[in-house]
């Protein structure tokens, strides 16, 4: 019998998921799992509990939670060498990662997407010594993410970030950045730069309209020095995924990138805080496997035809 470890946020999502624990527990016991929960506590508790579930041998890991959740789970079973196969409950505000994979809100059919069996290994990415599933990034516009509130973001979605960003940008100035890439080099004065590996991000589901979860590549977005009104229009243009072409933009593909910056400038991880720049990144191919929805696997294979 199979071994399977959900590692839940009990707060995420006004404790939905802590509710509805009895239900999921009994759903994966009837698919023939023997199945046990870890309920996090604290910031890295998550990463903690799964690198245990590594080495106690468990088949299947599920994260519950919202992207920062998700987030440690990979952290905790990124190193391994025999890794488990990983699925996501998404009961966070924005589920970035969920809504890349087609996995939906419904707890009950993230649960059966599990159950169902569905699997293909997936890109991840790494800066220095963290993982990520959805983006790492710089400058003060990638801190949007954690300064927009919760509540808003729960209300307004993407367009609390949109709002956020014009209240923001008047006192930003550009900082100058270094950016290598596998067979490029950019210096440039920029408001922000992103390194992304999924389609989803900040709500955007079409900032990086061309993402590949499996190409073993990053698409590496960099918005120059802009002002008020040239930023509003690419954030607009941003909404429909056809922005790449703005002349204030920089767009590449890219299995590893190095940036480094003449002045202090932060990492953004997965929407959270990750220390300072330099920053090394490198894409890690097919590096989890994750359980998909058979709708996301069958449009990769037709894709791949």
């Amino acid at each position: 019998m199979q071994k399977a470890r959900i590692i839940y946020n009990p707060t995420s999502g006004r404790e939905v998921f802590k509710k509805e624990l009895a239900n999921v527990l009994q759903s994966f016991e009837q698919a023939g799992y023997e199945t046990s929960a870890h309920a996090t506590t604290c910031e890295g508790d998550a990463i903690e509990a799964a690198s245990k579930a590594v080495e106690n041998g468990f088949d299947v890991v599920v994260a519950a939670g919202g992207d920062g959740t998700i987030n440690e789970v990979i952290n905790g079973i990124a190193p391994a060498e025999n890794r488990p196969r990983l699925g996501v409950i998404p009961t966070g505000t924005t589920n970035d990662f969920a809504r890349a994979l087609g996995i939906p809100r419904d707890i009950k059919k993230a649960v059966q997407i599990i159950v169902e069996g569905e699997s293909m290994p997936l890109d991840i990415g790494k800066v220095n010594e963290r993982y990520f599933m959805n983006i790492a990034g710089g400058g003060k516009l990638t801190e949007l993410t954690y300064e927009v509130p919760s509540k808003l973001k729960t209300m307004l979605g993407q367009l609390a970030y949109y709002m956020k960003g014009i209240e923001m940008l008047p006192s930003l100035k550009p900082l100058s950045a270094r950016i290598e890439l596998d067979d490029e080099v950019i210096e440039e004065d920029i408001m922000l730069f992103l390194v992304g590996n999924t389609n989803s991000i900040g709500g955007f589901e079409k900032l990086a309209p061309d993402a590949d979860l499996e190409d073993g590549l990053f698409d590496v977005l960099i918005l120059k020095k802009t002002n008020l009104a040239e930023f509003i229009h690419i954030a607009s243009l941003a909404l429909r995924g056809a922005h790449l072409g703005a002349k204030q933009i920089i767009y590449r593909k890219s299995s590893h990138v190095k940036v480094t910056a003449e002045d202090k400038m932060q990492l953004n991880i997965d929407g959270e805080y990750g220390g300072l720049l330099p920053g090394e990144f490198n894409n890690l191919n097919k590096h989890i496997e994750f359980f998909v929805p058979a709708e996301f696997k069958g449009n990769k294979v037709l894709a791949e035809d």
